[in-house]
């Protein structure tokens, strides 16, 4: 008997195989039609409505050919999540057949309900109408039987309702300074520079039965209540540990699925914490990037369920062990070719390399405060600042070699390139490897590594897209700053221009650089003597987003008007506002109804045993049934005592009308009514037999995995 034996695709196949990308254009499309959606997506020109409607066709064919049945316009509403509304092909016939009908028109604009969605003030509820726009330079996808099109998302009024749209707008506005300035240092050759990133993303796998037995995770995605395991990470033994079976066979699902989607993940391990995990992809356009960070999230929880996990992507989920970030490792690229941050062979006489760099420099020191806001969230709060996660204070590692190369500019000394060397191991077998001229700093926000720079504050949940739209933007400016200086300057004296420029910036922004330890104390001292923000907390950072420095950045070069930006300070509030106060609701029921049952349970118990201990034995002391029973007794009057305080607290936050107010109290208040209520819980729990708890423990969830 013969066996049915399929051939599983190779990765090269699998690759893009649901993606209508460059090579299935090529195919598809007339030459003409097809240079022209090229030249859309590498310059930024409108596509007219006939090459839509020819693209749009061969979309149709193409996606239907792949079990599509269906359409969507795929967009990023100020939710942090993505949005979709499906509609069908299908178009019914007379005779009562139907065809399959795709056009140019719904290909480039949807047409959503634009007044459910967080607008902060922009949009009134029966103001229902809003737009979607196809951003032809993120390619199409097939997924769950629809045709995905990456689109942006504005209101009747053309107010950006999204993250796409002014992440495309910054990167066009850095694009714009920095061809404009590479033209002035004798380069013309360049017509575009783009932004790329590759974002690291730190998730947590757990079983999926215990996942449901916890209020707090299905409702705010991080335990509220739960004292720690016995064993946490302190042997350091989880890190780059060897996979085990189940995680194995979950991370090669996942890949095949972004494999197909076209999104390029590369690098897989285990991260420090237990059950915690990273997938890492290759660098992409930020746009890109940000839409493939946005699907891979997505892509993680749908596969883990497959797998009967649940897929954390909380900040800061269990208390006590390493949270989750996303390091947006970030560059610019030339349509030549030419990553302007590297540095090359030589780097002191790399001018352009140098501008770039100190115009980076310039902008992380002038909006740090900016920068430190794009990552504020109430979950990323909890991580920022332990010895997991970057501190919030915002500073650059730019390595030993760079720093000499810096000093000599600023000090107009002469510079000596560091030599690398051969580091041998004491083993004959083993090659000799040449040492880096600098190592790299895991403690530092915004480090050098290379030939890009790592900014490591972002949270594991949310959308990069706001890192990149300041960063591009706050580049832009300072890359603008240089060309003002040289711009009417002869051209014989550019060089000298120039150079006095760059120590001017080096001078006025270098107490941003920090090649030192940022865990310490002693750095946040030395942070606050150079004048560098500790912004701790969302509330301390939104003054800064809608201050006269802000609206100026961000209205100059066109990526917010002035209403925008305040559209985002509300939904920002809001948001931080909903989350701490569903937050302190969850507490307070599992507080209420699960854990005060379970403890009265076990005490009802104890009490039992001691009865029973002393029909047995007369004038038996049951000394541990009476000291446990004591001291859960006092544990109870807190727990109703602080559960009363948080109660009080929670209602005085939602009164306040004053958002900001308002996000100020659930900061100081309701966050220090949930500590000191959890630190009296977690103490009873500590006590209490597991059979007796209603939710699994730290240690059963953390170790599930086999």
């Amino acid at each position: 008997m013969m066996m049915n034996l399929e051939k599983k695709k190779s990765v090269p196949e699998m690759y893009g195989s649901l993606v209508f990308n460059d090579a299935v254009m090529r195919e598809r499309l007339p030459k003409d039609i097809y240079k022209a959606v090229h030249k859309t997506i590498e310059n930024g020109t409108h596509l007219e409505l006939d090459v839509a409607n020819t693209v749009a066709t061969a979309m149709k064919e193409w996606a239907i050919e792949h079990g599509a049945t269906h359409f969507t316009h795929w967009f990023q509403p100020m939710t942090g999540l993505t949005a979709e509304k499906h509609d069908g092909f299908l178009s019914p016939e007379p005779d009562g057949s139907v065809i399959m009908e795709f056009s140019g028109k719904e290909l480039v604009r949807g047409e959503p309900d634009a007044s459910s969605f967080p607008s902060g003030g922009l949009r009134a509820t029966f103001e229902a109408r809003g737009y979607t726009a196809w951003d032809p330079s993120s390619p199409a996808f097939i997924k769950d039987g629809s045709l995905y099109i990456p689109t942006a998302f504005c209101s009747y009024t053309g107010e950006a309702l999204d993250k796409k749209t002014p992440l495309l707008r910054s990167m066009e506005a850095l694009s714009r300074e920095a061809v404009r300035l590479l033209r002035m240092l004798g380069d013309e050759d360049v017509i575009r520079v783009t932004t790329t990133i590759g974002s690291e993303q730190e998730y947590f796998l757990i079983d999926k039965d215990l996942y449901r037995r916890r209020k707090d995770l299905l409702f705010t995605g991080r335990t509220l209540i739960g004292a720690p395991a016995s064993k946490g990470q302190e042997m350091e033994d989880h890190y780059f540990g060897v996979l085990k079976p189940k995680v194995s066979a979950y991370m090669h699902d996942l890949e095949e699925e972004l494999w197909k989607l076209g999104v390029p993940a590369k690098t897989k391990h285990n991260e420090v914490a237990p059950s915690q995990h990273e997938l890492a992809p290759v660098f992409e356009t930020a746009n890109v990037a940000v839409d493939h960070n946005q699907l891979t999230m997505e892509v993680m929880k749908k596969v883990a369920d497959r797998h009967n996990y649940a897929c954390l992507l909380h900040e800061k989920p269990f208390e006590g062990i390493n949270g989750s970030g996303k390091h947006n490792n970030w560059s610019m690229m030339t349509n030549t070719g030419i990553n302007l941050l590297d540095p090359g062979k030589h780097p002191a006489q790399n001018t352009r390399f140098l501008v770039f760099l100190i115009a980076v420099i310039t902008a992380v020191d002038e909006y740090a405060d900016l920068l430190r806001l794009s990552v504020a969230t109430a979950g990323n709060d909890h991580r920022l600042g332990a010895n997991e996660a970057p501190p919030a204070v915002i500073s650059m590692f730019v390595g030993e070699e760079l720093a000499d190369v810096l000093e000599s500019i600023e000090k107009n000394t002469s510079y000596e390139d560091h030599i690398k060397v051969k580091m041998g191991m004491g083993a004959p077998v083993l090659p000799h490897i040449t040492k880096d001229t600098t190592d790299r700093n895991r403690t530092s926000p915004f480090a050098f590594t290379g030939n890009k720079f790592e900014f490591r504050m972002p949270g594991s949940s949310i959308s990069v897209a706001n890192a990149n739209i300041v960063l591009n933007t706050a580049v832009a400016e300072a890359i603008r700053q240089i060309s003002e200086a040289i711009s009417d300057v002869p051209a014989g004296e550019v060089d000298r221009a120039l150079h006095a420029k760059l120590r001017e910036m080096l001078i006025d922004h270098k107490r941003v650089l920090f090649n030192g330890n940022g865990y310490t104390d002693e750095w946040i001292e030395e942070a606050a003597r150079r004048g560098l923000d500790n912004l701790k907390s969302v509330p301390d950072c939104m003054p800064r987003w809608i201050s006269d420095k802000s609206i100026d950045l961000f209205t100059r070069h066109g990526i917010f008007t002035k209403e925008e930006i305040w559209s985002r300070y509300e939904i920002l509030l809001e948001n931080y506002v909903k989350t701490i106060h569903i937050e302190s609701l969850t507490m307070q029921e599992m507080v209420r109804k699960d854990f005060i049952a379970g403890l009265v349970a076990y005490m009802k118990e104890l009490s039992s045993e001691a009865g029973e201990k002393r029909n047995i034995l007369p004038g038996a002391k049951c000394a541990l049934e009476q000291t446990t029973l004591g001291t859960l007794d006092e544990a109870a009057g807190e727990i109703l005592e602080k559960l009363d305080k948080l109660e009080k607290d929670t209602a005085q936050a939602e009164a306040s009308e004053d958002l900001l107010e308002s996000a100020s109290l659930y900061q100081s208040c309701v966050l220090a009514d949930m500590e000191a209520l959890r630190a009296v819980v977690d103490e009873a729990e500590k006590l209490i037999p597991d059979e007796f708890l209603p939710y699994p423990t730290y240690g059963k969830i953390l170790f599930s995995l086999r």
